[in-house]
């Protein structure tokens, strides 16, 4: 059997969104001839942590776990940063010298959004020549910012030392590496155009999965605080994530097509629960949404929970609300995590998304089931768009997505995809660093 090192500094019982590709893998791994072992950082490391001991239950506990310690954050925030991989990254880089010198791996996977960790590859592979692959779940040079004038997230100082590290080493990190997955399929044009060198058959499409088990445990789950709850006459509409501020054209318009709905006679009662809109520290957390529905004077209609909660707590909001909302970014590269467990609730389901987004793409799919709407077609076709799904017979009478076409998508098949991906970086000449 083959064996490969996993990187993913998040990992349960750490809540984050970037662990959950590693985390629905590794139940099929042993069983498609491949080992695993996780690298991550101890929880108490990491700061602000939301821990979920349900978590540690959905992977085979045999699995090896490291666990990496670094320096904690409040040792260096009254210097003014807190950045996980300056705390841990020295710490990553001798535990995994002294793995890799011990023992004989056929792989390192690295799948995160700390994508300082990348450059671990390099390294391990001029040393121990071991070939690596990474995961582009979030573009590691990110225009986007630059090209819209939005506040990037942690401020536009913090943001522009990142990326000016990204690109002094992502060229090496990515042409280092025996194969790419990209999470949105706009990521790899942009990594050839970075990089002539760059074949394009490195690059993979490989977006995020859903388990059934997961949400077969999250409609029986009793949620630590109840944000949701039902009111006889009232349509629960549940948006369950981070709202980031490329989502304002999206929230502008439901909210205006909200307001034109409930002028109307006998109109459907409505109320939108936006949960864990902001990873920011409880503290520093401020409203991402309830100014936008302010604004259009729908406020008392929405509700809003800014802190990130539990993931199986954000799962039971979303199987059994009346419907479901997604919303995409004016980023056509923005993909979510969640989308696929939306679809597979089989709620009804609101999508408003860029038309070029893999979110758009891939819920429209689902159509007549929903209606879907992109921010930058005309204003007034898109709130009659979503102002008829809104006006639709009584939200009771909403149709249900069907889950059949989902099965290419469930976390097994995608980790069949991903050992296809594996295999044959296994046998990517390990010498070809540039």
């Amino acid at each position: 059997m083959r064996r490969v090192l996993i990187i993913s500094p998040h990992f349960p019982p750490v809540n984050a969104p970037d662990m959950h590709r590693v985390r629905l893998a590794l139940p099929y791994l042993r069983g498609l001839g491949w080992e695993p072992t996780v690298m991550a950082v101890a929880p108490e490391t990491i700061e602000g942590a939301i821990l979920e001991s349900s978590l540690e239950q959905t992977y085979p506990g045999s699995i090896r776990v490291i666990r990496v310690r670094g320096v904690s954050a409040r040792y260096t925030r009254p210097f003014g940063f807190g950045s996980l991989w300056w705390r841990v990254g020295r710490a990553m880089r001798l535990a995994g010298d002294r793995l890799l010198a011990a023992e004989r791996f056929d792989l390192v996977f690295f799948s995160t959004t700390q994508f300082p960790t990348f450059t671990l590859g390099t390294r391990w592979k001029a040393r121990f020549g071991v070939p690596y692959v990474l995961d582009y779940q979030d573009p590691w040079i990110n225009e986007h910012y630059a090209k819209t004038g939005a506040r990037p997230p942690g401020g536009h100082l913090r943001f522009l030392i990142a990326q000016l590290n990204a690109r002094r080493h992502e060229r090496r990190a990515v042409l280092g590496a025996s194969a790419l997955i990209t999470v949105s399929p706009t990521y790899a044009p942009q990594l050839l155009a970075r990089y002539p060198a760059l074949s394009a058959k490195a690059i993979h499409h490989l977006p995020f999965g859903a388990a059934a088990e997961d949400l077969a445990f999250a409609r029986t789950h009793t949620p630590t605080v109840p944000l949701v709850c039902a009111e006889p006459g009232v349509c629960n509409v549940v948006y369950a994530g981070r709202c980031v501020p490329g989502m304002a054209p999206a929230l502008t318009l439901l909210f205006q097509a909200l307001r034109v709905h409930l002028a109307k006679p006998g109109a459907t009662r409505f109320h939108f629960h936006f949960i864990g809109t902001n990873y920011a520290p409880e503290s520093h957390a401020r409203p991402m949404v309830l100014p936008f529905a302010d604004r259009e004077g729908v406020g008392s209609y929405v509700s809003e929970h800014t802190q990130r909660v539990a993931y199986f707590d954000a799962l039971h909001y979303i199987a059994t609300a009346d419907a479901i909302l997604i919303l995409g970014s004016d980023d056509p590269g923005y993909n979510a995590s969640k989308l696929y467990p939306c679809l597979l609730a089989a709620r009804p389901l609101l999508c408003i998304a860029h038309p070029l987004s893999p979110i758009y793409y891939t819920a429209s799919q689902y159509t007549p089931a929903s209606t879907f709407a992109a921010p930058d077609e005309t204003s007034d076709e898109l709130k009659r768009l979503v102002t008829t799904w809104l006006g639709g017979a009584g939200c009771n009478q909403l149709p249900s997505i069907s889950t059949r076409p989902l099965a290419s998508h469930s976390a097994e098949a995608m980790t069949r995809r991903l050992v296809e991906i594996f295999d044959h970086a296994h046998f990517m000449r390990a010498d070809s660093t540039p």
